[in-house]
């Protein structure tokens, strides 16, 4: 199971490095989650540097994918060279995930046509121009495609993703092990609030 977290240049530390702690809660040897990035190194908005641990074409051969936002989301989504490699993400066969304005990514992509999404305010009026409505709350989940806005919705990104891969049971696990100390079930309760609406409904036997 690979789960790659797209990292563009000027990337949020926020967006791509929670979504990874949380993830890598999950200790099984069938489970693999990485950054993904165009070029071999990407810096953050903040100077954090870190190295490429799969590419593009990797990711768009994953089983999960999130897309993480940054200051130069617009800069990304003008650029042929990855946006055509990222044509190649498929919510027929993969799980897809974006945050804040990684919405933006999917907009451009075709992937939220008719389908609304969550995404941070300054990124908001350019979802908006791409025809994508916006919704005011944290996430927002249909079918394979799911969307946050704000950088701490990472973790329902995160969750979401765990529970449909691995189920409920690992994903409160995971919650419960990065959530503050006298708050766990105040911040588990919070997240499922957000999360339960979106699942699929559970299959009778």
């Amino acid at each position: 199971m690979h789960i790659a977290i797209l990292t563009f240049e000027g990337y949020n530390e926020l967006d791509s490095l929670i979504a990874l702690g949380v993830l890598n809660r999950i200790r099984t040897d069938d489970w693999r989650v990485t950054i993904a990035t165009p070029t071999p190194k990407v810096t953050s908005m903040n100077g954090v540097v870190i190295e490429q641990m799969s590419t593009l074409e990797e990711a768009c051969r994953a089983d999960a994918v999130i897309v993480g936002s940054g200051i130069a989301t617009r800069e990304a989504v003008e650029d042929p060279a990855i946006m055509n490699v990222l044509r190649g993400l498929d919510p027929s066969r993969q799980l897809i995930a974006a945050q804040c304005s990684g919405a933006l990514v999917l907009a451009r992509l075709g992937l939220l046509n008719g389908i609304p999404a969550c995404t941070d305010l300054t990124t908001k009026p350019w979802v908006v121009a791409a025809g994508v409505e916006v919704l005011n709350q944290p996430f927002y989940a249909e079918v394979n495609i799911a969307t946050a806005g704000g950088c701490l919705a990472s973790h329902y990104l995160a969750a979401w993703l765990i529970t449909r891969l691995k189920g409920k049971d690992a994903a409160e696990s995971a919650l419960h092990y990065v959530a503050p100390v006298g708050e766990k079930e105040e911040y588990a309760e919070r997240a499922w609030r957000n999360i339960t609406p979106y699942l699929p409904a559970p299959v009778l036997a």
